[in-house]
């Protein structure tokens, strides 16, 4: 039984304002992308290992080298075995080098697009889950950007910023404790750089992440553009505003164009301060050594290796600079994934609800003096009541903005009602899984969608558990049998992007029988014949007495012909119900419906009434 109470539980909650969502909370993109590393911490552990071991092949290689010189060579020793023996060793580090260095990036690749894969999908899977008023709000092209190219900085943090950083900060540890090992006096004079590096690196930290920071938002936003006008694409050729278009297109190119120049400019200053510091400390321990060295204080070999190793030191050092880029991006898309997946869904599910067998759903529908508005706007329904029998067939008609669809996205639970409450069956739609409404609430719409797929897989919805008999079937019911035989491979025919190779009428039959192997208990029609011929809207209605048949079923339409035999016809005007009954009884009330229909007629105008520019009614 619902819980009489919970009604005006929930009212209060947000009236108080708990029902407000919390802002994002956005936290160290290190801290964020470690919790993902745990499962794969064993295969770090060996990419740390072969890091190791590879470094370490590689370290040794200038000091053998020093040996060579200073005892052999310097040394006046005439002895080629030593002199083979350690080229032998020099050959066999390299080997060892090069079988961890692979062994290491194929790890480390391993783990990292296991995690960004992760990443990809539960950024995807939380997206679907949000509320219509997110995609309100939220351009389609920001989203696109979020799955592609901020999952795949991700992706190239691993692939290269976390072995940059764990390769080369390595061999940078380990070159300042050899240096020291050669020679103190030179590793002290090389340790002043120290500071100057730090300092650079810290001068030039917020400056880059603000670059970094625009590029990304400027290419954000092109993105968004570009997928709107190819959405928009026939309106755009049909009133000729490609130049318009284009105009709007090249200042976001252009703003994006001067982003990334900003970008690259600083990176090329911030690498090129490391080169010019490389070269001048080379230059230091050259002449500092090469004195030293003709005094006998120093010996030749161990300056050649001091001198390789300072090359060595700046290599990495330049490695991770440039990829300090990369870091950046990688931290702000991080940051950006996680306000996605901080953002909590505007209507989320009663976390006990109320199970219940859709099989035995009869279908009444109870608006209950619901308030609603949408964000910052007026109020669309101000205590709206009505009351829908199990069965009954209603129709639902008014002017643009009456509130029509708006009804229906509430029954369907893309928005919550403000205030009252919508039943069905006397239990609150709230109470319910939205996945268990879906079932209960079918929708078909003025434009239905279909995917890039085979006519099964786009009537059961990629449901595997829907037979494919029980597919053809239902298409047969609906009169979409002989359209699919028509087709070269029948029911296995791929449809292109939705479904433009078929007619309006064509996919409005295949969503009929979408509604047939889904057996929703209440069926809803939002315009669904507004785009269609008369021929095809004939055999679309056929389809329609087959698919409401049993159901509950409410018809928004524009078209009067569609709802003349509807058991009941509601009239809304500015969120209100005005006049309600039957064809017939509407009429003799000669009111505002009586305007309608003598309009859809093609009768001469009333006095009081004006048409607006697509063929709508509107008050004067």
């Amino acid at each position: 039984m619902p819980n009489p109470n919970s009604n005006s539980n929930r009212n209060l909650e947000q009236k108080a304002g708990l029902g407000k969502q919390p802002k994002p909370q956005y936290r160290s993109a290190f801290r964020i992308l470690s919790s993902y590393v745990k499962p794969h911490r064993i295969t770090f552990a060996l990419v740390v290992i072969c890091t190791i071991i590879a470094s370490v092949s590689e370290l040794f290689q200038p000091y053998l080298v020093k040996v060579a010189i200073d005892d052999n060579l310097m040394a006046g020793k005439n002895e080629f075995g030593g002199i083979l023996v350690i080229c032998m060793i020099y050959f066999g580090l390299s080997l060892t080098g090069l079988l961890f260095t692979y062994l290491q990036n194929n790890l480390l690749q391993y783990a990292g697009q296991s995690i960004v894969a992760k990443i990809r999908k539960q950024l995807f899977e939380h997206i679907t889950k949000l509320s219509m008023s997110y995609f309100d709000k939220k351009p389609i092209g920001s989203l696109i950007t979020h799955i592609s190219s901020d999952t795949e900085a991700v992706n190239q943090f691993f692939n290269q910023v976390l072995l940059t950083l764990l390769r080369d900060g390595l061999m940078l540890i380990s070159i300042l404790v050899i240096m020291f090992q050669l020679d103190a006096t030179l590793g002290m004079y090389c340790l002043v750089l120290l500071p100057i590096i730090a300092v650079i690196a810290i001068s030039f930290r917020s400056f880059m992440r603000n670059t970094y920071q625009m590029a990304r938002t400027r290419l954000s936003r092109l993105i968004a553009f570009v997928a709107e006008n190819l959405s928009g694409m026939n309106l755009i050729q049909v009133f000729q505003q490609q130049k318009a278009q284009t105009e709007q297109f090249k200042e976001r190119n252009d703003a994006y164009y001067k982003a990334n120049i900003r970008e690259i400019r600083t990176l090329v200053l911030f690498n090129r301060s490391f080169d010019l510091l490389s070269s001048l400390t080379i230059a230091f321990v050259i002449g500092v050594g090469g004195k030293a060295v003709l005094g006998q204080t120093l010996e030749f070999g161990v300056l050649y290796a001091f001198i390789t190793y300072i090359r060595q030191f700046f290599q990495p050092i330049n490695a991770i600079t440039q990829q300090w880029n990369m870091l950046q991006s990688a931290t702000v898309a991080v940051n950006r994934i996680w306000g996605v997946l901080d953002i909590r869904p505007d209507v989320m599910d009663n976390p006990q609800p109320l199970r219940i067998n859709s099989e035995s759903v009869h279908g009444r529908i109870d608006f209950n003096h619901i308030t609603f508005s949408y964000e910052s706007g007026s109020p669309i329904f101000r205590g709206l009541d009505l009351h829908i029998h199990s069965g009954e067939m209603i129709g639902i008609v008014g002017t643009t903005g009456a509130g029509k669809s708006s009804l229906v996205s509430l029954l369907c639970r893309f928005y919550d009602v403000q205030e009252g409450s919508i039943l069905i069956d006397g239990n609150d739609i709230r109470d319910l899984s939205q996945a268990q409404l879906h079932r209960i609430v079918g929708l078909v719409q003025q434009e239905p969608y279909l995917y890039a797929g085979s006519i099964i897989d786009n009537v059961r919805m990629f449901d595997k558990t829907i037979s494919r008999e029980a597919v053809i079937q239902a298409c047969e019911f609906v009169g979409a049998g002989s359209l699919v035989r028509r087709m070269k491979d029948g029911y296995d025919t791929r449809l292109s992007e939705h479904g433009s190779s078929l007619s309006a009428g064509e996919r409005q039959l295949l969503s009929f029988a979408r509604i047939i192997v889904f057996r929703p208990r209440i069926l809803i029609l939002d315009e669904a014949t507004a785009n269609l011929d008369s021929q095809t809207e004939q055999l679309i209605q056929q389809a329609l007495q087959v698919v409401s048949e049993g159901r509950t079923t409410i018809i928004i339409a524009h078209r009067l012909s569609t709802i003349m035999q509807a058991d009941r016809i509601i009239v809304l005007r500015l969120g209100e119900i005005l006049e309600a009954g039957t064809h017939k009884e509407l009429l003799e009330m000669k009111g505002f419906y009586e305007e309608l229909y003598h309009h859809s007629q093609g009768k001469t105008k009333k006095q009081g009434v004006q048409t607006t520019p697509k063929g709508l009614i509107g008050i004067v």
